[in-house]
């Protein structure tokens, strides 16, 4: 019988590599909390028709992208989230968070997208999502990419460059959508079939295009700039003072639309070129329309996501990868009496929050001492018959040059900590 395999696309993370998750968690969740931001879990699984009005419905994303499917029980439409944005708004409208006034949240987990399994991306990978609710720009704007700029400091992260535009309001982006189109229609000829099929539908995301036949047309194209009402322009001043006297720097991409349609205003992307192909790191803007959209009252937000595996990559690529945690102390035992000792001391160890792992499965003192070296322990703490009966525990060193010391537990326990202080 064939052994069964993981779905393509979607990684088990191993022991051996949940550290480096486990200290981006850690680093993510003491950064959230120093400016504000309140954790929030939503559903993995919604209704379909959350995500085709809020992603659009001419989107890579949904009409490729999502695993969709039928509800055997009630035969609706459901769709593991392929992002956290629309189900964050989803629960604010159902939850009346808003009530009392503008919200900050913050929101982690899976997300799930049939893609082509690549180097930095994978059909389910992992976002950290940051969203301010009720919150008009620029500031609130400016503060999310300030944050990020703290955050690639924390985890020791160089080579991140932020790129921000601004996608003007709805009544500038109808101007400019006239005058794309009207553009595109005099170049049909050289669009690809994906552009051709935007064309009327989706024509922003024409300038999305990575097809480098495609990059001529792209780069003439016209430029949303000058179509910005006065409004727009003065918002996006604004966010490049903030972010000047912060010491961020940036660059402004004017092709730069994002591939979700509820964006409007600011948008932005963290890039490195260290990663290839998937060098968006961290992305966001301003979703004011999206609240309305899915059936809430009007309200202004924004937010940002990034890609845990990305991230992760990025700092293995940088040598910032933490070392993986060893134990404080391996318990090796033999003999009745002292295997029932062993597991006094192993608690008694764990109460003074000494890393310790107690040795199972029997075995001579030389087996159990070769597994103490190998689980990196800077301790061995060896308990024979003679031991149990006096209560006494023989500590050696197994990482420095020291004498086996025969003593108290709570001697014991106090020559373990004080490498550890």
């Amino acid at each position: 019988m064939q052994p069964i395999q993981a779905v393509r696309g979607m990684n088990d993370v191993l022991p051996d590599q949940t550290p480096v998750w486990e200290f981006f968690e850690q680093t993510v969740r003491d950064w959230l909390s120093d400016y504000g931001y309140r954790n929030m879990r939503m559903p993995v699984l919604e209704k379909t028709d959350l995500f085709v009005r809020s992603i659009g419905e001419v989107t890579d994303i949904v009409e490729k992208e999502m695993y969709t499917f039928i509800d055997q029980l009630n035969g609706e439409s459901l769709t593991l989230r392929p992002e956290g944005t629309a189900s964050c708004v989803r629960a604010a409208i159902q939850h009346n968070l808003l009530y009392n006034g503008p919200c900050r949240v913050s929101y982690s987990g899976p997300m799930f997208r049939h893609e082509r399994p690549q180097k930095g991306r994978f059909r389910q990978f992992h976002q950290v999502g940051v969203e301010a609710l009720g919150f008009r720009g620029p500031d609130i704007d400016a503060e999310h990419m300030i944050m990020g700029a703290r955050l690639w400091q924390r985890l020791g992260l160089s080579d991140i460059t932020l790129e921000i535009n601004t996608l003007g309001s709805d009544e500038s982006r109808a101007r400019y959508r006239a005058r794309l189109v009207a553009y595109l229609e005099s170049r049909s000829d050289e669009l690809d079939d994906d552009s051709r099929r935007r064309l009327h539908t989706n024509p922003l995301r024409v300038l999305d295009s990575k097809n480098p036949a495609m990059q001529d047309v792209v780069r003439e194209a016209p430029r949303l700039a000058d179509d910005l009402d006065a409004e727009s322009l003065e918002a996006f001043e604004h966010l490049q003072s903030l972010l000047s006297a912060a010491d961020v720097q940036f660059e402004i991409n004017p092709r730069l639309v994002r591939g979700l349609d509820y964006y409007n205003d600011a948008v932005y992307e963290w890039i490195t070129t260290r990663l290839g192909a998937q060098g968006t790191v961290c992305a966001g803007g301003r979703y004011d329309g999206l609240f309305e959209q899915i059936g809430g009252k009007p309200a202004t937000a924004c937010g940002f996501a990034m890609g845990l595996e990305r991230l992760l990559a990025l700092m293995a690529d940088s040598g910032q990868a933490p070392s993986l945690p060893v134990p404080d102390v391996y318990v090796v035992h033999a003999g009745e009496a002292a295997s029932r000792f062993a597991w006094k001391v192993a608690e008694m160890f764990r109460d003074a929050r000494l890393a310790t792992i107690l040795h199972c499965g029997g075995g001579s003192f030389k087996s159990q001492m070769k597994r103490a070296d190998g689980s990196g322990a800077r301790f061995a703490a060896i308990i024979g018959d003679d031991e149990a009966q006096g209560e006494l525990v023989s500590i050696k060193p197994l990482r420095v040059t020291g004498e086996q010391r025969k003593l108290t537990v709570e001697q014991a326990t106090e020559m373990i900590r004080k490498p550890c202080q």
